[in-house]
């Protein structure tokens, strides 16, 4: 007989999923995988809200789905706990903190034309994000590893992501494929097939009604503002064509922000012409430094673009561009989720796709992995140069830029959270300090 996996502790009130996930939201620093070990440690570890495996299968739907997959795992656990309440709580607190600071970036790097001041206020958080994403990294892997096999795949999809650039939805699928071909020539006996979960309290059931009422209603929140601008101000006006801009990309980032900035760059400068080519690195920059997902990098896009070619006064303009990238950039996500989600729970019974979503939790470790890898390399060094040898791409570090006092403070962090076993709250707020303190000296 299955077993059903004991649920975890207490659900949270809504209050409590408030002030939590606020917290997330302000200190959702480090890319995707710093966010994704931040809410493992605070909502598996500490809160005990969600368990591991009900974790680990939220964020297999997550990695899979266009757009930012640290915030639609914020939005599924919210969801798990609340419903479409928790979600949007979940969801929106995630998003909203970093888009509030990017948008006043944005106008400072508008009024001043540099924003150094602010990524210095931000380097010693930045450092020890490093010590959070290994700790989540040890953790994830040694409850997700659990055979050869399984290994074998999270380094095959480390290789691949971070040496071969092999897309990211290839290595997930092949992953999926690997996992489903080995229970149906090797059926397990259940060890390494995760248990059914008991039903979270809050969560709706699958049913077409429910797809065909959730999808049509999210559609229209998503799209209908974009026949509104179409029809108030114009299909060539700036923020008619941001807006059906940033809802491609929000249908088409598989993979994460960088599989598709390149593309995002030479459209948004050589084709509309919102900003400058160093422009775009300008705020990439102030994405990576400010709290929530890379891609809010669009919003500084769409920032400039309005403040330039709207019409309006420079500043309501950018506003206006900004809050245009805003919506349609994170309000399919919620669309993706819960529309989604119902079913991807239901189907945590199915077995042989349970064993497809255990590898592709392997392949998601090594994911994690290269994240991990690449953002220690960007914190700790300052000249970073791409190699090239057949089809391996790799990136080799300036020695002479290394930087001591990022890595003291990541090794620092690594210490409080992994030997020390202090609170992260705590941990991130006395870097953040004494990377402060650092800059004052220099």
């Amino acid at each position: 007989m299955q077993t059903v996996s004991p649920e975890p502790a207490d659900t949270p009130t809504l209050g409590e999923l408030f002030r939590v996930f606020g917290k997330i939201g302000l200190l959702s620093f480090g890319g995707p995988a710093g966010q994704i070990a931040l809410m493992h440690r605070v909502l598996v570890d500490e809160k005990k809200w969600l368990d591991e495996p009900r974790f680990l299968h939220a964020l297999n739907y997550c990695m899979m789905l266009p757009g930012p997959e640290a915030m639609q795992l914020a939005t599924y656990a919210g969801w798990l706990m609340h419903g479409v309440r928790g979600g949007l709580i979940a969801g929106l607190l995630f998003v909203l903190p970093g888009a509030a600071v990017l948008i006043a970036l944005s106008a400072l790097y508008l009024a001043m034309g540099q924003v150094t001041i602010v990524e210095g206020l931000l380097f010693g958080l930045k450092a020890a994000v490093l010590a959070v994403v290994l700790e989540a990294l040890i953790k994830v892997s040694k409850r997700a590893l659990k055979n050869s096999l399984m290994v074998t795949i999270a380094v095959v999809a480390f290789v691949g992501i971070a040496f071969l650039q092999i897309p990211f939805p290839v290595i997930i699928l092949s992953a999926a494929i690997i996992g489903a071909a080995v229970y149906w020539m090797m059926p397990p006996d259940g060890k390494h097939v995760p248990a059914a979960a008991a039903p979270m309290p809050h969560r709706g059931e699958a049913s077409l009604g429910r797809f065909v009422s959730t999808t049509a209603l999210w559609l229209a929140i998503w799209l209908g503002p974009l026949l509104l601008l179409f029809v108030a101000l114009g299909a060539t006006h700036v923020f008619t064509l941001q807006a059906g801009f940033f809802s491609v990309m929000a249908a088409l980032t598989f993979g994460g922000a960088y599989a598709v900035l390149a593309w995002v760059a030479q459209q948004a400068v050589e084709v509309y012409g919102w900003l400058r080519p160093d422009e775009m690195l300008t705020g990439l920059g102030l994405a990576e430094t400010t709290p929530g997902p890379l891609i809010l990098v669009l919003l500084f896009v769409g920032f400039l673009g309005g403040a330039r070619l709207s019409g309006l006064e420079p500043f309501a303009g950018g506003i206006g561009g900004a809050l245009v990238a805003l919506w349609f950039t994170f309000v399919p996500c919620f669309l993706w989720i819960f529309a989604g989600a119902p079913y991807v729970e239901k189907l945590r019974d199915v077995k042989w796709l349970s064993a497809a979503l255990t590898a592709v939790t392997a392949a998601v470790v090594g994911v994690i992995a290269n994240l991990a890898f690449w953002f220690g390399l960007h914190v700790l060094f300052a000249r970073l140069d791409a190699e090239a040898a057949g089809p391996l791409r790799v990136l080799v570090p300036d020695p002479a830029s290394f930087d001591p006092a990022a890595a003291a403070i990541a090794l620092a962090a690594a210490i409080a959270l992994l030997v020390l076993k202090l609170n992260l709250f705590l941990v991130l707020g006395g870097a953040a300090l004494a990377g402060m303190g650092f800059m004052l000296l220099v």
